[in-house]
C-alpha cells in the first residue's frame, strides 16, 4: 500500500507538497474564563469569556540533496504563505484590508481547519560546497482561521468574534489607533489583544500581522 503524502493546500486550491511526512503535529485550543478578585474574598466564581481559535503546530523536513537544487524552492513557499496577497478576495487597499490566504493541511483522510500561518522557523542544516542550502527543518504554528469540525466539535456561536481580515503594523502605530481605524472606536483595542494574544499592547512591532476580529453590531 502506497503511503500517502501530506501536503499543504493553500486558498484557491494550489498544493505545497511534504517531501517527508511529519512524525507528529500537535493540536490545541484555549478558553477563556474570567473572575471578579474583590479584597477579603476567596477564589472567585469564573465566568466563560469564550473561546479563542484553535492552533496546529508541527515540524517538516525538506532534503534536496538528491539533486542539488536549492531546497528554497520548497521552504519559500511556505514562508510566503505569511506576505499579504492582494489578489485575495475581499482585498481593499485604500481601506488596508488585505491579508496572507488560509491554507489546510491534508494527509491521507485527515483534514485540518482552514488555518493561518501564525508564526514560523525555518532553519537550513546542510549546504552544498558552493553554500548551496540543501536540508531544512521548518516549524509551522497554523492559526484557526474560522469555526470548524476538524479536530471534534466546536460551536461557531461561541463568543470568539471571528477574523476576516489581516493588518500589518506600521511603525509608531497603537491597538487603540488601530482599532479607531477598524471599528471607529479607539476602545475596543482590548478585542485585537485578546484575538492576537497581546499581553503588552505596548509592545507592537512594526510589520506584525494582526487578525482584526470581526465585531458584533
Amino acid at each position: 500500500m502506497a503511503t500517502e503524502k501530506a501536503f499543504l493546500e493553500i486558498e484557491g486550491g494550489e498544493r505545497l507538497p511534504c517531501l517527508f511526512n511529519p512524525a507528529q503535529f500537535t493540536v490545541g485550543r484555549t478558553n477563556e474564563w474570567s473572575g471578579d478578585r474583590l479584597p477579603g474574598k476567596g477564589v472567585p466564581t469564573l465566568r466563560y469569556a469564550g473561546a479563542r481559535s484553535g492552533w496546529l503546530r508541527m515540524e517538516l523536513f525538506f532534503d534536496t540533496t538528491h539533486d542539488g537544487s536549492p531546497v528554497t524552492k520548497y521552504t519559500g513557499k511556505i514562508v510566503g504563505l505569511m506576505e499579504v496577497d492582494l489578489s485575495l478576495p475581499g482585498t481593499d487597499e485604500t481601506t488596508n484590508n488585505a491579508r496572507p490566504p488560509y491554507v489546510t493541511f491534508h494527509w491521507g483522510d485527515l483534514h485540518s481547519f482552514k488555518a493561518v500561518v501564525s508564526d514560523l522557523e525555518l532553519a537550513f542544516t546542510y549546504f552544498s560546497s558552493a553554500g548551496v542550502p540543501l536540508r531544512a527543518r521548518l516549524r509551522l504554528t497554523l492559526r484557526q482561521y474560522e469555526p470548524s469540525n476538524a479536530f471534534g466539535p466546536q460551536n461557531p456561536t461561541s463568543g470568539t468574534p471571528r477574523p476576516h481580515r489581516v493588518h500589518r503594523v506600521r511603525p509608531g502605530e497603537t491597538l487603540d489607533r488601530i482599532s479607531a481605524t477598524y471599528y471607529g472606536d479607539a476602545t475596543r483595542w482590548r478585542a485585537l489583544a485578546e484575538a492576537n494574544a497581546i499581553a503588552d499592547p505596548l509592545d507592537l512591532r512594526p510589520g506584525r500581522l494582526l487578525s482584526i476580529p470581526r465585531m458584533e453590531s
